[in-house]
């Protein structure tokens, strides 16, 4: 059966920095994916996954430290056999912050010594990319079998669509994380099982 891989990036790697100091090798990371996921087709006697692609999909920001990820991202990820790279850029916003302590909003750091404006980026665009290319593809009748890696629970609607269509979604997720995605998922793995394979 061919598989389509949709990974969201953040979501594994803030994941998989909670678990090892290690650094992932991307280009272990699909075959390892597809392995993980045939295991648990083949216990409905499902057959063999062949890798049709792998898409990435994440968010960077302005920073120097950022510029980096998006080097990597598009001059090293992106051009490894079968790999597609998927980019948005965060939009820093001032956003006050709010204190639940004494009640009050704070628009800059409180320390005299700072005093910088208080916010966040903001990630847009990265779960609505997910979802129309898991939608687009299988109008496209481009798989047989999306595997997901995610823990976001805001898939679950077209998860949903998409198995009322006989696709069949397998997700990866963390231990301890995601149950409601795997739950309505065909089936699931945990990337846990899979770290020792794609260790750098």
């Amino acid at each position: 059966m061919r598989v389509r891989l949709f990974i969201d990036f953040w979501n594994f790697t803030l994941q998989w920095k909670d678990r090892t100091a290690d650094r992932v090798d991307w280009k272990l990371v699909p075959s390892a994916l597809c392995r993980g996921a045939e295991k648990a087709l083949q216990q409905a006697s499902l057959g063999s996954l062949q890798l049709e692609e792998a898409r990435v999909y994440a968010s960077y920001g302005s920073d120097q430290n950022d510029a980096k990820l998006k080097n990597f991202l598009h001059s090293f990820l992106d051009k490894q056999p079968g790999v597609r790279v998927f980019t948005t850029q965060r939009r820093w916003r001032k956003r006050p912050v709010h204190c639940r302590a004494c009640g009050t909003n704070h628009a800059f750091c409180p320390n005299p010594e700072c005093g910088a404006p208080l916010g966040r980026a903001i990630e847009k665009g990265v779960d609505a990319q997910i979802v129309t290319d898991l939608m687009g593809l299988a109008w496209e009748n481009a798989y047989d079998v999306a595997l997901l890696v995610s823990s976001d629970a805001d898939f679950v609607p077209a998860v949903e669509r998409l198995q009322a269509k006989n696709f069949k979604v397998v997700n990866a997720t963390w231990k301890g994380h995601g149950h409601e995605l795997a739950r309505v998922c065909w089936a699931s793995f945990l990337l846990d099982d899979i770290v020792s394979e794609v260790v750098r």
